[in-house]
Order: C-alpha cells, then structure tokens, then sequence
C-alpha cells in the first residue's frame, strides 16, 4: 500500500470476499490523523503496519493506537491486526519499550 493509494492487484476495488483479513477499497477518501499528521485513503481496512510505515514510523519499534473521545488510554493494534479506518479517525504511534535509565 503507498500513500498514493495504487490499488493491490490481489485485492481489486470492490471486492467483497466476504474474509475478515481483506483490505476494503472504497471510492470515497477517507480522512484521518496519525499522530496529528493528516492522511487520507479510499482502502478503509488496512494492517496495522501499513499504517505505521504510512508516516515513515518502524513496526519493530512502534505499535499504533486508536483514540477515543472519552478515554484516557488508545486501543493498542497487533502489527497483524486489520484496521477499520472511519472518517475522522485519530490513531497514535506507541513506543513499544522505552529504556530507562
């Protein structure tokens, strides 16, 4: 997946396989912020990961999360996980291990 949104041969616009671990496309962008940076898509389930690399970040050393209006901590993904990405969406970059001195 790259920030111009090509489209994955293996997952053609429209498809609808019905399998939970599929990438969706649809024809309207979707807008959405990664640790403030706005970004858009018309591909609305993603891989945690590729949203990660999407700003540059290293899945070996972040974890992404989704905010909530009301709270505190993000929903932590799996780098695996499937992401369904909705309009306006807020995700954050979470360190996986800081040292500590």
């Amino acid at each position: 997946m790259t920030r111009d949104n090509i489209p994955d041969p293996a997952h053609p616009a429209g498809s609808t396989s019905g399998a939970d671990d599929k990438v969706t496309e649809l024809h309207r962008q979707v807008e959405f912020t990664i640790d403030g940076q706005r970004e858009h898509t018309t591909v609305r389930r993603q891989p945690a990961v590729d949203l990660l690399r999407l700003v540059g970040l290293d899945p070996a050393r972040y974890d992404l999360g989704r905010l909530h209006a009301h709270h505190h901590q993000p929903t932590r993904f799996a780098d695996d996980e499937m992401v369904e990405i909705h309009q306006g969406d807020r995700f954050v970059s979470i360190r996986q291990r800081a040292d500590v001195a």
